[in-house]
């Protein structure tokens, strides 16, 4: 006799740099508008006193090299972040002084936007979780573990598509920083381990195609390479 109606799925986890062990999702958040060139290609204006989030299911999030072309849009765009995974030592109440603890791992990933839907969805003032939070719409690269290393404000995140630059700022260049982000996250939500943050992408989001290869990184610290398929 088994406690579920039907076999459950499968846990999504991924690959931690350096360890047999995966890392066992739980939920994936994302910060929007984090840099202020970005909001304002999107002819938004860039947040001011506290983030604004938006979710995407835990099993969007993938390591595949091949990343599927989704249905229902002709306009899928690129958005490249850098991505914070949550660990078991998240403090109950987290502050500026203790969020780094929250910290397990980092890695690159992509918020990737059905731009039509979320273009449709913002002119008729809906919501736009179909635009985002739909299947496979987080590819990442391994996680690398806190640590070990850890990105700071110089540091570069960067994606090409075919090798061409299409997008390249510093992280310093975020409105608010990882610190920031957890606190406020967590004014909302418990943090929990398993827990991704996606913490928001810089100008040069464009259209991506089948057949397009990916590579993402944040400069001398990990990288993420793929293909739309």
């Amino acid at each position: 006799m088994t406690a579920f109606a039907f076999p459950p799925q499968p846990q999504t986890t991924l690959a931690i740099r350096g360890r047999a062990e995966r890392f066992p999702v739980h939920r994936i958040y994302c910060v929007g508008r984090n840099f202020a060139e970005h909001a304002k290609e999107m002819g938004a204006e860039a947040p001011k006193g506290k983030p604004v989030f938006f979710m995407k299911p835990a099993d969007a999030a993938l390591q595949s090299a091949d990343i599927p072309y989704p249905g229902a849009t002709a306009d899928l765009h690129h958005e490249v972040e850098l991505v914070v995974a949550i660990g078991p030592d998240v403090p109950d109440t987290l502050t500026a002084d203790n969020a780094g603890r929250a910290i397990f791992a980092y890695a690159v990933g992509l918020d990737l936007t059905r731009r039509d839907l979320q273009a449709e969805a913002k002119d008729k003032r809906l919501p736009w979780d179909t635009a985002k939070g739909f299947d496979a719409s987080a590819p990442l690269g391994e996680l690398v573990p806190a640590d070990e290393i850890a990105p700071d404000a110089a540091t570069v995140l960067r994606l090409h598509v075919n090798g061409e630059l299409r997008q390249q700022a510093p992280l310093g260049d975020m409105i608010f920083s990882v610190t920031d982000i957890l606190v406020a996250l967590s004014g909302l939500y418990r943090l929990r381990p398993g827990d991704l943050i996606f913490m928001g992408t810089p100008s040069g989001v464009a259209a991506l195609r089948r057949g397009d290869r990916i590579e993402a990184e944040l400069d001398g610290i990990t990288a993420y390479t793929g293909r739309i398929i």
